[in-house]
């Protein structure tokens, strides 16, 4: 088979396994989990440690219709808002119904929900939701007690893991199907270097990619992995260029980059108050639910609330909360605070907006299915059509655990699909080998983005963010500039991969939308831009914009682009436009 690979060195080792997974968040091990208790043989690769993902800093909670008077009705209806259009109803519908059944099913492996003084689940709110309906464990340490209860069941059912390993490339047979994955180990346990794991179905749970932006409050490890993987591999992915930016990140001074601490959505649900330096709250009057608005609109007043004040940051006020508050509800944000010398017990919390959550991702159906046969996806690396162009509040872990299940469903009802099939991947000696980026323009990268293609866009900073990738690529592609295998040149080529996506997506977009945000299109478009962008990898590594017809996605059809979409526009004019099935 053709395609485009990582350079880097031949398999030295290999794995056998009915299913992969790849990532080790609540999407990735429910997966695992489910999968081994079926009896299927399952490896879970991850990058650091098990529970060194996204998922453990998940401070808010998890949403889902499981108070009195609450229902998945409104559930839905309320992510339909948010989503400010783009959501697929059908897949939100899946969301919310099966939602409450797939919570007490993390319960009973194990997870210790926040309980009332009659037992039961403690709820509370965020933004965008008009019910309570977050359920949290340890007051703001939610995905801490998630991660734990799963690493634990996944350790105990003595699930076949391989840490630290990064993974690399998709391998597919002569018929194109998924094969496995090839992956770098980093000197730990039994495997060391570059080796394979062979199987025929392949579970994406990689994360997101928060690591494009200067600031983030993502972990080291969300560099975009899975989403560069799957372009490489021919996979469509869709509506990356809604990017949410968290409202409300501790600010911890100019200049400051890399993971930075989250001031979960919930405080304000308990009825904190967002105010600038005089003191003066702006969010009434900017939107019904006020500072519990959707996150676009909080992070949109934030941010013109500073241009207009000449500032880097606002506040958030939860002063009224009292000492005893904070240390029983929100224990780890008032330790983050307090360790950069900042108590928000008797001052204000210096707060601005930074990269926190893809919305877009690897396009998938209902059962989690890509356009490459054998290979899904979920979590936060997917775009199912949940969250269309904004996500609500909490609404991420939801979807980790039932789209997890309907992969497993899927699986099982095809069976790991190996017969007639050979044994061993088909060669890959054909696949165009992409040049690797030296690790130090990382922080290029990321500097380009935040200032091109952050939370404030137009054409000519998306213009200048697309020339500077462009020279970065460039430069890449030239003997002399490409850097050697590793995983710090691995990482930072998949960085500059989904850059380069986002980029061209934002700059096709000329509509302001749920968290993509264009000044020179201050307006929602509903006639031109009620649809999504599909972006594709060609064979000469262009990229492919497609528009779809209408904000329904499309079917997912494995080895075909985008079935139901509009003639493709491409993002470079001379690139070859691929034909319609």
């Amino acid at each position: 088979m053709t395609g485009i690979r990582l350079h880097a060195p031949a398999p030295g080792w290999t794995v056998d396994a009915d299913v992969v997974v790849v990532g080790s968040g609540v999407a990735g091990l429910t997966a695992a989990l489910r999968c081994t208790a079926a009896g299927l043989r399952t490896v879970v690769v991850t990058k650091a440690r098990l529970d060194d993902g996204s998922t453990r800093w998940a401070q808010g909670g998890i949403a889902a219709a499981l108070g009195d008077g609450d229902t998945p009705e409104q559930h839905l209806d309320d992510t339909l808002v948010a989503g400010a259009g783009l959501c697929d109803e059908h897949a939100v519908r899946a969301l919310v119904t099966e939602g409450p059944g797939a919570v007490q099913r993390l319960i009973a492996t194990g997870a210790d929900f926040d309980r009332t003084d009659d037992g039961e689940i403690a709820l509370t709110r965020e933004g965008g939701h008009h019910r309570r309906r977050i359920a949290h464990a340890g007051g703001d340490a939610t995905g801490a007690e998630i991660s734990r209860a799963l690493v634990e069941a996944i350790r105990d059912r003595g699930v076949r893991t391989i840490e630290h390993a990064l993974v690399l490339d998709l391998l597919k047979d002569a018929e194109g199907r998924t094969a496995g994955v090839t992956l770098h180990v980093m000197g730990e346990g039994q495997h060391d270097g570059v080796g394979a794991v062979h199987a025929p179905a392949v579970v994406l749970a990689t994360g997101g990619m928060g690591q494009v932006f200067s600031a983030t409050t993502n972990p080291a490890v969300s560099t975009g992995d899975g989403v560069a993987l799957a372009l490489r591999a021919g996979a469509e992915v869709s509506d990356l260029e809604f990017v949410q930016f968290h409202p409300t990140v501790l600010f911890l001074g100019a200049g400051s980059e890399g993971q930075q601490p989250l001031v979960s959505e919930a405080v304000r649900g308990e009825g904190a108050h967002l105010v600038d330096a005089d003191g003066v709250r702006f969010m009434a009057g900017q939107h019904e639910l006020a500072e519990l608005a959707p996150r676009d609109i909080v992070a949109k007043a934030i941010t013109r609330r500073m241009q207009e004040r000449g500032t880097e940051h606002m506040y958030l006020d939860a002063r009224h909360f009292g000492a005893e508050m904070w240390e029983s509800r929100f224990p780890t944000i008032l330790a983050a605070c307090r360790s950069h010398g900042i108590d928000p017990v008797t001052e204000p919390i210096p707060v601005a907006p930074a990269a926190h959550y893809a919305s877009g991702g690897v396009r998938t159906d209902l059962h989690g299915r890509t356009t490459v046969p054998g290979l899904y996806a979920c979590g936060e690396v997917a775009c199912t059509g949940v969250h269309g162009a904004n996500r609500l509040a909490s609404n991420s872990l939801l979807e980790g655990l039932v789209f997890a299940e309907r992969i497993v469903d899927d699986i099982l009802a095809h069976g790991p699909q190996r017969e007639g099939r050979p044994a061993v991947p088909a060669a890959a000696a054909a696949a165009t080998v992409l040049p690797l980026l030296a690790p130090e323009a990382r922080r290029a990268v990321q500097r380009i983005m935040t200032r091109g293609a952050g939370v404030l866009r137009s054409a000519e900073s998306l213009a200048e963010a697309a020339g500077a990738l462009d020279l970065l690529r460039r430069g890449a592609e030239e003997d002399h500039k490409a850097a050697e295998p590793g995983v710090d040149a691995w990482e930072t080529t998949n960085l500059l991969c989904v850059a380069r996506v986002l980029v061209a997506a934002a700059a096709e977009r000329e509509e302001t939308r749920g968290c993509h945000w264009r000044e020179d299109f201050p307006d929602r478009d509903d006639q031109d831009w009620r649809r999504h962008l599909v972006v594709r990898l060609t064979s000469d590594r262009r990229l492919a914009v497609h528009r779809t017809t209408g904000a329904d996605f499309p079917p997912v059809t494995p080895g075909a682009l985008t079935s139901g979409a509009e003639t493709p526009d491409a993002v470079n004019p001379d690139a070859p436009r691929e034909p319609q099935p």
